[in-house]
């Protein structure tokens, strides 16, 4: 497996990892997959078998569940694998259950740990801009979780250009901990990445973490032209969660045909 720093830190990732947004399969994410704790185990054996030891995963993940599985599943050889997980996204009912407030990312790195299974987390992650919080406050929390070695590393995920650089200005200006990497949707049919992000990324080290490489599921192989959708594809189910962006069926079929 090839290995790579990630941004402009001194930590090394592999060039793949494993989402678990399948893992659960509870509420909006019943589309996803229903792996459970056997399946998940399995999984990661082949994944670290093969060198593939980052595993991302998300508080807002079925409710939780994905992150309680990817912990039980990697009992035992925590020191063997990268964990990565997100949270900014409501995950509750409360006023305070979402967002990036000092407040609420407190409660969901204690939460992500309990479910997870670890007193670390190697890599975590806004999953989204917080517009209602200063960003001051958002990255001082973080700045404080990463001085207790709760956490490793922060990124973000889904922001644009200028939240990316405004959070890099205000760590900069207040010697805060700073995002070394951004996740972000980044396919052979979803370029947008790299008008702007990109060469933000590359001028200022911060990594990318791509998710939905395959262009959710369009890019397997298993759709083609002319042919009908498989029968267990997420794209029968409506919604942007399980069918992405929409993609002209022309564009596809020519990226398909070139691969």
């Amino acid at each position: 497996m090839e290995y790579r720093r990630l941004g402009a830190s001194g930590f090394s990732v592999p060039v793949l990892g494993l989402g678990t947004g399948t893992f659960g399969g509870a509420g909006d994410f019943a589309g996803f997959g229903r792996t459970d704790v056997q399946e998940a185990t399995r999984l990661i054996d082949l994944c670290i078998d093969a060198g593939l030891t980052l595993f991302d995963s998300a508080d807002a993940y079925s409710a939780g569940q994905a992150e309680e599985i990817l912990g039980r599943a990697i009992a035992g050889r925590r020191d063997r694998v990268i964990v990565s997980t997100k949270s900014a996204f409501r995950v509750g009912p409360g006023p305070n259950d979402v967002g990036s407030s000092r407040h609420h990312l407190i409660r969901s790195v204690e939460g992500s740990l309990r479910r997870l299974g670890t007193d670390y987390i190697d890599l975590y992650q806004l999953h989204a801009f917080d517009r209602s919080t200063p960003v001051e406050e958002t990255l001082r929390a973080l700045d404080d979780l990463v001085r207790a070695g709760k956490i490793r590393y922060i990124g973000c995920s889904n922001f644009s250009g200028w939240h990316l650089m405004k959070s890099l200005a205000i760590s900069k200006e207040y010697g805060l901990s700073r995002y070394v990497a951004h996740q972000a949707y980044y396919s052979l049919i979803g370029r947008d990445y790299e008008w702007e992000l990109m060469p933000l990324g590359l001028d200022e080290g911060v990594g990318l973490l791509a998710w939905s490489p395959l262009g959710f599921a369009r890019l397997t192989g298993k759709i083609r032209r002319g042919q009908p959708l498989p029968e267990t594809s997420r794209l029968r189910h409506a919604g942007a969660m399980s069918g992405g962006p929409s993609v002209p069926d022309e564009l596809l079929f020519r990226v398909v045909d070139a691969l």
